[in-house]
């Protein structure tokens, strides 16, 4: 992958599985790849042992592919400049490295999550810290856990920027044997189904957890489904971006995955664990635990009912044991299922 005679520079900014992963898949696809980790030990090890013990152990890491703990080494030159850092913490870093990023650089948003207080989504988070306009920011998306990717077992993903021609390029620098990117502009529609599925993986892991069985899974991820394009509709999004793979694809694997943080939380919680608890066991981040509570503030800014929704928030934020709130959503009024 080469542009105006040399290799695409690609600049990853978070050393986790799914930043160190798709570095990967950059790298895979003949790009020149840096990552980015504030912490010494992993940018060593990758460095001298083509490794990130932390986060992927056991899986070797091309040869194309550094790492440094030098943001300003890190940005310098970037055609692409991905983010993959927690979505919460995504304003406060990126207001630091904004002022070392590449004249026309491409910023890819890895992250699915909703800023708290704010209710915006990560690329409209990235406009407003870095001053680009949208057409300098795409997302990556799609059913993509990170260390089925990092083995290169074959996965598809979207690759969303309202500039088509900008999708396009990105798209080229991460088409690897194993990794198959499709193109979209929507991305509002895009973000949310990235966003909301973690928050629905929630609530199936619930589910697991109490060993309620696969209707009840089946029904959740169909009304969440339901609840997601709702949501997006209301925003302006393309009603076909949920049934594909930002949607309907990134829900079915999030939700059927032992892989999926989202759903290993939500099963510990469906077990009895409290949330402390199960935060203590849960060693990377588990997006839709904060989430949830933006989620739904965006889906009231909207008068938008999403009940799923306000059923985790109760669960993980309010204490609501989670019997006592299966029975108030199962209890709600009987409705068309097109309402």
């Amino acid at each position: 992958m080469t542009t105006s005679g040399r290799p695409v520079k690609a600049t990853v900014f978070g050393t986790g599985s799914w930043g160190t992963a798709f570095g990967m898949v950059l790298a895979d696809a003949g790009c020149d790849v840096t990552l980015w980790g504030r912490r010494a030990e992993p940018v060593e090890a990758v460095n001298s042992t083509r490794t990130n013990p932390d986060y992927l152990p056991g899986v070797e890491l091309p040869a194309n592919l550094r790492a440094t703990t030098d943001a300003a080494e890190a940005a310098h030159d970037a055609d692409f400049t991905v983010l993959a850092v927690p979505s919460q913490t995504l304003r406060e870093n990126l207001a630091q490295w904004a002022p070392l990023l590449a004249p026309g650089t491409v910023l890819v948003s890895l992250m699915k999550g909703v800023e708290l207080g704010s209710a915006m989504r990560m690329s409209e988070v990235i406009e407003d810290v870095a001053k680009v306009g949208a057409d300098r920011v795409a997302v990556v998306t799609g059913p993509n856990l990170a260390r089925e990717i990092a083995a290169r077992m074959p996965a598809a993903a979207v690759v969303a920027c309202s500039d088509e021609k900008v999708a396009q390029r990105l798209q080229a620098a991460c088409h690897a044997p194993y990794f198959r990117p499709y193109t979209n502009t929507d991305v509002v529609g895009c973000e949310l189904g990235g966003a909301v599925k973690n928050v629905i993986g929630l609530a199936v892991g619930i589910v697991d957890g109490m060993k309620l069985g696969d209707n009840a899974k089946g029904s959740l991820i169909t009304r969440g489904l339901a609840e997601t394009t709702r949501l997006g509709l209301s925003m302006g999004a393309d009603p076909l971006t949920f049934s594909g793979l930002a949607g309907l694809g990134d829900l079915v694997a999030t939700c059927s995955s032992p892989l999926s943080r989202n759903h290993t939380f939500g099963t510990n919680l469906g077990r009895g664990m409290t949330l402390q608890e199960t935060i203590a066991v849960t060693k990377q981040t588990a997006e839709g635990v904060k989430s949830c509570e933006s989620v739904l503030d965006l889906a009231r800014r909207h008068g938008v009912d999403m009940p799923i929704t306000e059923t985790v928030v109760g669960i993980v934020h309010e204490g609501k044991p989670p019997v006592v709130a299966l029975k108030e959503l199962m209890s709600r009024s009987a409705k068309s299922e097109r309402h």
